[in-house]
Protein backbone atom coordinates (compact mmCIF):
# COMPACT_ATOMS: atom_id res chain seq x y z
CA UNK A 1 0.00 0.00 0.00
CA UNK A 2 1.17 3.11 -0.71
CA UNK A 3 2.69 5.78 1.92
CA UNK A 4 -0.56 7.73 4.06
CA UNK A 5 2.02 10.47 4.68
CA UNK A 6 2.77 11.26 1.49
CA UNK A 7 -1.04 10.55 -0.13
CA UNK A 8 -1.33 13.64 3.12
CA UNK A 9 1.62 15.57 2.41
CA UNK A 10 0.52 15.74 -1.82
CA UNK A 11 -3.19 16.49 -0.51
CA UNK A 12 -1.75 19.50 1.43
CA UNK A 13 0.17 21.09 -1.28
CA UNK A 14 -2.87 20.95 -3.34
CA UNK A 15 -5.51 22.68 -0.49
CA UNK A 16 -2.71 25.30 -0.27
CA UNK A 17 -2.73 26.26 -4.03
CA UNK A 18 -6.08 25.83 -3.63
CA UNK A 19 -6.65 28.17 -1.03
CA UNK A 20 -4.78 30.81 -2.90
CA UNK A 21 -7.31 30.38 -5.84
CA UNK A 22 -10.66 30.46 -3.90
CA UNK A 23 -9.99 32.28 -0.31
CA UNK A 24 -13.59 32.94 0.12
CA UNK A 25 -14.31 29.18 -0.20
CA UNK A 26 -11.70 28.25 2.28
CA UNK A 27 -12.14 31.05 4.77
CA UNK A 28 -15.58 29.84 5.16
CA UNK A 29 -14.70 26.46 5.28
CA UNK A 30 -11.76 27.34 8.08
CA UNK A 31 -14.05 28.92 10.15
CA UNK A 32 -16.60 25.64 9.57
CA UNK A 33 -13.83 23.70 10.68
CA UNK A 34 -12.77 25.69 13.41
CA UNK A 35 -15.99 25.82 15.17
CA UNK A 36 -17.30 22.38 14.74
CA UNK A 37 -13.71 20.91 16.25
CA UNK A 38 -13.22 22.67 19.06
CA UNK A 39 -13.72 21.71 22.84
CA UNK A 40 -17.77 21.85 24.07
CA UNK A 41 -20.02 19.18 25.19
CA UNK A 42 -17.67 16.58 23.13
CA UNK A 43 -14.05 16.58 23.85
CA UNK A 44 -12.18 17.13 20.44
CA UNK A 45 -10.41 13.52 20.52
CA UNK A 46 -14.21 12.66 20.24
CA UNK A 47 -15.02 15.38 17.46
CA UNK A 48 -12.03 13.91 15.88
CA UNK A 49 -12.94 9.67 16.16
CA UNK A 50 -16.51 11.11 14.76
CA UNK A 51 -14.69 12.49 11.32
CA UNK A 52 -13.16 9.21 11.42
CA UNK A 53 -16.30 7.32 11.18
CA UNK A 54 -17.90 10.02 8.95
CA UNK A 55 -14.83 9.46 6.70
CA UNK A 56 -14.46 5.66 6.65
CA UNK A 57 -18.27 5.87 5.74
CA UNK A 58 -17.75 8.23 2.97
CA UNK A 59 -14.57 6.62 1.38
CA UNK A 60 -12.72 9.63 1.76
CA UNK A 61 -9.18 8.82 2.00
CA UNK A 62 -7.64 12.36 2.77
CA UNK A 63 -10.65 12.44 5.25
CA UNK A 64 -9.84 8.97 7.14
CA UNK A 65 -6.12 9.97 6.87
CA UNK A 66 -6.80 13.45 7.89
CA UNK A 67 -9.32 12.64 10.97
CA UNK A 68 -6.86 9.46 12.42
CA UNK A 69 -3.96 12.18 12.54
CA UNK A 70 -6.16 14.82 14.42
CA UNK A 71 -7.55 12.22 16.67
CA UNK A 72 -4.06 11.04 17.46
CA UNK A 73 -3.19 14.52 18.06
CA UNK A 74 -6.25 14.83 20.26
CA UNK A 75 -5.17 12.15 22.77
CA UNK A 76 -6.49 9.00 20.93
CA UNK A 77 -5.07 5.60 21.77
CA UNK A 78 -4.94 2.75 19.18
CA UNK A 79 -7.78 1.24 21.16
CA UNK A 80 -10.11 3.95 20.14
CA UNK A 81 -8.98 4.17 16.59
CA UNK A 82 -9.90 0.51 16.10
CA UNK A 83 -13.82 1.17 17.97
CA UNK A 84 -13.90 3.82 16.15
CA UNK A 85 -12.98 1.46 12.71
CA UNK A 86 -15.75 -1.23 14.26
CA UNK A 87 -18.42 1.98 14.32
CA UNK A 88 -17.81 2.82 10.69
CA UNK A 89 -17.90 -0.40 9.53
CA UNK A 90 -21.35 -1.02 11.59
CA UNK A 91 -22.36 2.18 9.85
CA UNK A 92 -20.74 1.59 6.38
CA UNK A 93 -20.48 -2.07 6.16
CA UNK A 94 -17.55 -3.61 4.42
CA UNK A 95 -16.33 -0.18 2.16
CA UNK A 96 -15.60 1.34 5.72
CA UNK A 97 -14.00 -1.89 6.56
CA UNK A 98 -11.94 -1.62 3.19
CA UNK A 99 -10.39 2.13 4.37
CA UNK A 100 -9.54 0.87 7.75
CA UNK A 101 -6.42 -0.31 6.16
CA UNK A 102 -5.54 2.83 5.67
CA UNK A 103 -5.65 3.59 9.02
CA UNK A 104 -3.75 0.35 10.07
CA UNK A 105 -0.93 1.51 7.52
CA UNK A 106 -0.67 4.94 9.03
CA UNK A 107 -0.29 4.06 12.82
CA UNK A 108 2.50 1.99 11.14
CA UNK A 109 3.82 4.85 9.53
CA UNK A 110 3.83 6.90 12.81
CA UNK A 111 5.31 4.03 14.44
CA UNK A 112 2.05 3.70 16.97
CA UNK A 113 2.21 -0.62 15.54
Amino acid sequence: MESQLEIWNEYLKSRDENAQLMPGLWAAKNGLTEEVYKEGALSVKVKRLMGLVGGLRAGCTICVIGQTQLAIAAGATNEEIFEAIGVGTAMGGTPGLAEAGRVIQLLKELGRL
